[in-house]
């Protein structure tokens, strides 16, 4: 009986008018078909049986992996006891790889060389510019500062009016005093700064206002940025000290910022008059630089 079933069943799946009619349309069904197909061989007829992939049948492709082998399993393993490893050793214990720029404990490639060049570090001081400041001062943000030279404007209050921020300030040692937007710069204010522009100090100077430039390290501008405002400066290092005892630059160890400062303690007359001396003298520079070209 069992005999008979399956050659109803393979009579049917040969004869059926659907298998027939996708047989005719799509030459592939003609070999792979639902269920299974003849296919003709030169010496026997054998049956390939159709798989659809399902979650119980995803396998990787043969060779695709190669399973590990186990080592520490006994000698029949050939990789038993040492576990390939051999006797003793560095290589042998545990976290014991070798650096790939380990020389054996000679001196490395790395030491051998000699050193070139070096890396120069710069300043990236925060700018400030004057068209800022006047805005600023329009707002009302910078009130009763700046208007003598005994309170003069510096990062302080530039920090309090929003202009500035504290720990960028510290982190890139300062600022510098730019002059962008000095077309619209009118207010005769003092500035006590760590660096500025000539174009920014002729600005200034030309509204009626001063600027001053003072050396602040690192703890002497924390100092400054607490609060902390005292007349005592530290010594510029050497590589500093041109600009700060220039007069272009306005530095403080010139001899005519000094005078100024110890005449403006003394005397209000006397700074006054000291200033109109100084004019008439870089009037007689520009006068004798025209005649000489």
């Amino acid at each position: 009986m069992l005999l008979l079933r399956r050659i109803a069943i393979g009579f049917r799946q040969q004869h059926s008018p659907l298998l027939s009619l996708f047989r005719d349309e799509n030459p592939l069904l003609q070999q792979r078909c639902l269920f299974s197909s003849p296919v003709q061989d030169d010496k026997e007829k054998k049956r390939i049986p159709v798989k659809f992939l399902k979650l119980n049948n995803l396998h990787d492709n043969p060779g695709a992996v190669k399973p590990y082998r186990r080592v520490g399993r006994g000698i029949g393993s050939s990789k038993g006891k040492t576990s390939g490893r051999g006797h003793k050793g560095q290589k042998a214990r545990s976290g014991g790889s070798i650096p790939i720029w380990y020389e054996g404990g000679q001196t490395p490639l790395h030491k051998r060389l000699p050193k070139r060049g070096f890396k120069a570090v710069k300043k990236e001081l925060v700018a400030v510019n004057l068209g800022t400041i006047q805005d600023y001062a329009e707002m009302g943000r910078i009130p009763g500062v700046g208007e003598s030279e005994n309170n003069p404007i510096n990062m302080y209050h530039l920090i309090g009016a929003g202009i500035l921020k504290s720990n960028t300030t510290l982190k890139r040692g300062g600022m510098k005093l730019l002059a962008d937007g000095k077309e619209r710069f009118t207010l005769p204010l003092h500035f006590l700064v760590g660096w500025a522009s000539g174009e920014a100090i002729k600005t200034v100077e030309a509204a009626g206002g001063t600027v001053t430039t003072f050396h602040y390290n690192k703890r002497a501008l924390l100092q400054l940025l607490r609060g902390k405002i005292k007349d005592r400066r530290a010594r510029p290092p050497p590589k500093y000290q041109p600009y700060y005892t220039s007069w272009n630059k306005r530095g403080f160890l010139h001899p005519a910022i000094q005078l100024r400062k110890w005449f403006q303690k003394s005397h209000e007359s006397l700074k006054t008059k000291f200033d109109e001396l100084r004019q008439h003298q870089e009037e007689a520079r520009s006068k004798a630089a025209g005649l000489n070209d």
